[in-house]
């Protein structure tokens, strides 16, 4: 089932490893929580209805880590740096972007397999790593002095073991709201010896940040369901998810689950809650504002009725790195249209997948 594969891959990447494993030969409608270690940062994610409030970056003076360096991850695990990396190997895509956005872009040498790639100057990365797998004698080959994991199940718990028996650094990092990505721009910062860089981004995000929830302060929060996937059952944000929180702070009331474990919701419980507006994280799949319309049961909802169904860029609204502004700044654009001026968007490109399947 490719386009099942599809969206296995691209559910876990928006939630960088979400406590769950969509099966792609059952088609279940629930998913399966993944057991890790508490996360370090006790971060909590904030109510999605109503104004969440904008999430602050670490107060952690800004100036340059001094190695031997021991930082704790997000997985509540000690990792000791005995010197400034010189071989970075990056497991998820948002650690490939903060790598190169700090300035340690040409210590990278290795990068997980990425459907959306970027920044450009990446692509000449081998790939070490796809969704499910990590090649570990590649990345030991490679002479890697760190290695940048995805938690929660997003990349194998077995190969992080493997790696750090092999001697090599893990920073596991997970971030499960805003405000955890801020947090994990610093650490992988810390970890490369680039804190000042990755503080100074960090910063540079909140103001953007702060900048839409001024903007979207007093507006109307419409009922907002975000569409990850619909090619066999529906899925959609699950409660408390990064998801949920960035509609809430782009200025919509999200529609969610309401489990965090669960992203499928039954085309009744969708009409129920009577969306607004629809946006569509899967239009990079091909999927389309016309595509919704036609579908069976969905004329009832307010939004296909007020031609309300707006695609949006799903990759800079869920990849939890150095583009998050810009995809809240899309994402509070396709709720509310009206702050299109103030964020102007990018012209669309055109998507090579087949109408209507999932995006990757």
């Amino acid at each position: 089932m490719p386009g099942a594969a599809r969206t296995n891959r691209r559910i876990a990447t928006v939630l960088f490893g979400a406590a769950f494993l969509l099966s792609a030969c059952t088609g279940g409608s629930s998913a399966t929580p993944v057991s890790i270690p508490p996360d370090a940062t006790a971060s909590a994610i904030p109510p999605a209805a109503g104004t969440p409030k904008p999430a602050t970056p670490s107060q952690t003076p800004v100036a340059a880590a001094t190695f031997p360096l021991t930082l704790t991850d997000d997985e509540g695990t000690a990792v000791v740096l005995k010197a400034a990396p010189q071989k970075i190997v990056s497991l998820t895509p948002a650690t490939t972007e903060i790598l190169y956005a700090i300035g340690a872009g040409d210590r990278t040498v290795g990068k997980v397999e990425d459907f959306t790639p970027y920044p450009p100057e990446a692509d000449k990365l081998p790939i070490v790593a796809k969704f499910g797998s990590v090649d570990v004698e590649q990345i030991v080959s490679l002479g890697a002095d760190l290695v940048i994991a995805g938690g929660n199940g997003f990349n194998p718990p077995e190969a992080i073991t493997q790696l750090r028996t092999a001697g090599i650094p893990v920073v596991v990092t997970y971030a499960t709201d805003v405000e955890g990505v801020l947090k994990d721009i610093e650490l992988v910062g810390d970890a490369v010896g680039e804190g000042p860089a990755a503080r100074d981004l960090t910063a540079s995000m909140q103001a953007g940040l702060d900048r839409v929830a001024a903007a979207t302060k007093g507006l109307p929060a419409p009922k907002t369901f975000y569409e990850l996937d619909a090619t066999k059952e529906i899925y959609g944000p699950a409660k408390d998810s990064f998801i949920a929180q960035m509609i809430g702070l782009a200025g919509g009331t999200p529609i969610t689950t309401e489990d965090p474990a669960v992203f499928a919701i039954p085309l009744e419980k969708l009409v129920a809650a009577d969306p607004e507006i629809i946006v569509l994280g899967d239009a990079v799949g091909g999927t389309t504002p016309a595509i919704v319309a036609g579908r069976a049961g969905w004329d009832t909802m307010t939004a296909v009725k007020d031609g309300a169904i707006r695609p949006a860029d799903d990759t800079v609204i869920s990849r939890p790195g150095p583009r998050l502004v810009q995809g809240l700044q899309a994402l509070a654009v396709a709720i509310h249209p009206e702050l299109a001026a103030m964020f102007p968007q990018p012209t669309p490109t055109a998507s090579p997948a087949a109408s209507g399947s999932a995006a990757p």
